[in-house]
């Protein structure tokens, strides 16, 4: 039996049927010729979710995607340093010893899996920190993932790959030169290590690497030259800036550039454990994005109420009828 025909076949209540009502509802907004946005959060790029979206863009099952800068990143190094990952399932018992223990040894924690510092975050720092200063050379500015686009198109980490390519999410991305946006870049290991460079005067521009007012004027962009045509959907994994800066695109242009007739997202889902509470816009119902300006009355709405890790693989599978 197939992963779909399980689903059809067992996922028939509760947060089981959201689950197989959003995939079909994905399903059917790309039959119809519908573009899909995908959202990332938390560390969705460590838990390897290449092994499925890489083949959703492939496949032009997703035709943009929102990020933040450690799924940007986290993804690169699992291609380059996967062998050297260490996996700690009894995470729940670690002492703050054990922790200590950890972090001398190089290792950061996600969860029950550690980053190995020297063969990941060290070996792209390198690579990326010649793009950048060849862009600052040329008096030239790029966006995060172009920068990554670069490095993984040039095959200068070719040689050190440690996981079958076609895993990886953002080496497909690439591949089909995928529009993204990063926001809050800032915050993640590069954005510290770029940020560094730029104090220690290795790098003289602060603005070699483009970052969030660009990323919504380039967004807004594809927004609306996309929506001319196509209806786009809004596939959310986790809450967050990776959710929450996109979505935002459609009131923008209506209420602060007062375009007329901005097409609101076609379709939405959202994959959460964070439940509805006061003030909580990850765990906000989509019902509450209509009095935004973000989601329309009849726009087909999702919320499952789950583990993305567990969750999205799911609906993919379903998508590409596995």
């Amino acid at each position: 039996m197939k992963i779909s025909q399980f689903i059809d076949h067992h996922y028939r209540h509760f947060n089981a049927a959201a689950l197989k009502d959003a995939a079909a509802g994905y399903k059917a907004h790309i039959a119809a010729g519908g573009k899909m946005l995908v959202t990332m959060a938390g560390a969705m790029s460590t838990a390897e979710l290449g092994l499925s979206l890489a083949e959703m863009i492939r496949q032009d099952k997703v035709h943009a995607i929102s990020c933040t800068g450690a799924n940007l990143e986290e993804d690169v190094f699992n291609l380059v340093a996967h062998d050297h990952y260490v996996r700690i399932p009894e995470y729940r018992d670690l002492t703050p010893e054990d922790e200590q223990k950890l972090l001398d040894k190089h290792l950061n924690r996600v969860t029950d899996t550690c980053i190995p510092e020297e063969e990941a975050i060290r070996r792209i720092e390198k690579a990326v920190l010649k793009e950048w200063q060849q862009a600052d050379a040329a008096k030239e500015a790029y966006f995060p993932h172009e920068f990554m686009y670069k490095i993984l198109l040039s095959g200068a980490l070719k040689e050190y790959y440690q996981i079958d390519p076609k895993d990886s999410w953002l080496l497909a991305a690439a591949e089909k030169n995928l529009p993204m946006v990063v926001p809050g870049w800032e915050d993640s290991t590069l954005g510290n290590i770029f940020t560094a460079h730029v104090i220690k005067g290795d790098v003289k521009n602060v603005h070699t690497v483009k970052t969030g007012i660009q990323y919504m004027m380039e967004f807004a962009g594809w927004y609306s030259k996309t929506a001319a045509t196509h209806s786009i959907g809004f596939f959310q994994l986790g809450g967050g800036i990776a959710g929450d800066f996109p979505i935002c695109v459609v009131p923008m242009l209506e209420q602060d550039l007062h375009q007329e007739d901005v097409p609101l997202w076609g379709y939405f889902c959202q994959i959460s454990d964070s439940t509805t509470s006061f003030g909580s816009y990850s765990g906000a119902v989509p019902n509450e994005k209509i009095t935004w300006g973000k989601l329309g009355v009849d726009t087909p709405k999702y919320i499952i109420e789950s583990d993305a890790s567990i969750v999205a693989p799911l609906v993919f599978a379903y998508v590409l009828g596995w």
